[in-house]
């Protein structure tokens, strides 16, 4: 059997090496760097920003644990330095696992010539025609940004374009508080940075559990970042000076924001140009290509996984699609019936704020949305003597369950740790627990996951 996979991203290269494993010959192709998004330019590198930000935030504080220490400085061309090294050493452990012997590695643009074969144009000019049994496509998303006036101007940057600052900036306007957003808001905070949030929405993390999203703001809020929520961006307009003023509406009135730079962090779109679609006949709008539970497309032949398909844009959930595409080839296509045990339903979610927040399942209003009864059990991070500790007392910690059975249907954190923290439910979850299955395990004491234990005992 042989399988084309195109995008080398998590989710592509993952499932290279699981099918390689499984003795299938694989051709994988790479339009760009190895890792895709989220090891070159999305969470492999924000994350060793974020960690920058703990450390400073960490020698600031050290006055409080009773260490006397010079005021901390911010060398923010050795921040990204390393920065880089982390993604470089990552990208070059990806690469010494692409050298198995069943994986062809292509560097290029891939298009379709027909259900089982792909042309690849290299980065020298060769061509390639490759022809597979099966396809699988992988190759991820792209910024989005808001259809307004100057959206594109010369201080407007994105996600990607801020990881290659060379200096920190004065004042930063932050246009979205989703995951993207907020990160990036609480890392320059950090480093210094004026930050203005403004978000459409009512909340920040629309996604996320309201009350979870409130605190966070207040958390946020309390660490200088200006949020505002309600706020409709209309324009932003370069000043001439080098800054640009964000105009926004907000309750019918007309404000504005003056910063040096904008980052437009309002999601990322499926990367529907990458491949000529239509030319097959597979599925798609503009939210992503159309996949059935087998993470297969209208044509048999070809299966799209990750931010593609325009559902959970996560890495983690695309390394899980693909295998749950492979383990449907390796079944034999069945029409019908589970092919593995995985459950794409149960996809933790984190957001590397300070504190982090995480979440699984359902949220509150979810339930009520889907008329469904269901109970909430709370607990504090106050409360929690390793919290308390460790100078972390700001948290909370709320799980939703059933109200008949008292199965968990979701878990909401925030406070140190949560994005770690989440795993004890969502392995509770993939097995159906209860409020009292958790409640009759027993914690380490002290631990911040007795936060979880706390919750179901109230």
């Amino acid at each position: 059997m042989r399988i084309t996979i195109i995008g080398a991203g998590p989710g592509g290269y993952e499932t290279a090496l699981a099918a390689a494993n499984k003795g299938i010959e694989v051709t994988l192709v790479s339009a760009g760097p190895l890792g895709g998004t989220c090891l070159n330019e999305g969470c492999i590198p924000t994350k060793a920003l974020c960690r920058a930000a703990e450390v400073l935030e960490n020698c600031r504080q050290a006055r409080y644990f009773g260490i006397d220490a010079a005021e901390p400085s911010v060398d923010f061309a050795r921040v990204m330095q390393r920065k880089d090294e982390v993604v470089e050493q990552l990208r070059g452990g990806v690469a010494f696992l692409m050298k198995h012997k069943l994986i062809t590695l292509l560097y290029g643009k891939a298009s379709f010539r027909d259900a089982h074969t792909v042309s690849v144009l290299g980065e020298d000019g060769s061509l390639w025609e490759v022809t597979s049994d099966f396809i699988i496509v992988a190759t991820g998303s792209v910024p989005a940004s808001l259809p307004i006036s100057g959206a594109d101007s010369e201080g407007v940057i994105t996600s990607t374009d801020i990881l290659s600052l060379e200096a920190v900036p004065q004042r930063l306007c932050i246009i979205g508080a989703g995951v993207i957003g907020l990160e990036f808001a609480s890392v320059f905070r950090s480093f210094g940075s004026e930050v203005t949030i403004l978000e459409y929405c009512k909340e920040v993390l629309p996604r996320f559990d309201t009350d979870l999203a409130k605190r966070l703001k207040q958390s946020l809020s309390r660490r200088g970042i200006s949020i505002e929520t309600s706020a409709e961006v209309k324009a932003v307009v370069s000043r001439g000076d080098g800054t640009s003023e964000v105009q926004f509406l907000k309750k019918d009135a007309l404000s504005s924001v003056v910063a040096d730079k904008v980052l437009m962090a309002v999601g990322r779109r499926p990367a529907l140009e990458s491949l000529n679609f239509d030319d097959l006949g597979i599925g798609h709008n503009r939210r992503g290509v159309a996949v059935n539970a087998y993470m297969q497309t209208s044509v048999p032949s070809v299966y799209a996984i990750g931010d593609i398909t325009g559902g959970m844009m996560l890495a983690h959930a695309a390394i899980f699609q693909g295998l749950r595409a492979l383990n449907h080839i390796m079944a034999g296509q069945p029409s019908e019936g589970c092919v593995d045990a995985i459950d794409l339903n149960l996809v933790p979610a984190a957001v590397f704020t300070a504190p982090e927040a995480a979440m699984v399942g359902l949220t509150e209003d979810q339930c009520k949305a889907e008329g469904r009864a269901c109970i909430c059990k709370k607990s504090f991070f106050r409360a929690n003597g390793k919290a308390v500790s460790m100078g972390e007392p700001d948290g909370y910690c709320k799980i939703v369950a059933d109200a008949a059975d008292g199965r968990i249907l979701g878990c909401h954190l925030f406070g140190a740790h949560s994005a770690d923290l989440i795993h004890e439910m969502t392995a509770w979850m993939n097995k159906g627990a209860t409020l009292d299955d958790v409640a009759s395990m027993v914690h380490a004491h002290p631990t911040l996951d007795e936060v979880l234990q706390a919750a179901v005992h109230s």
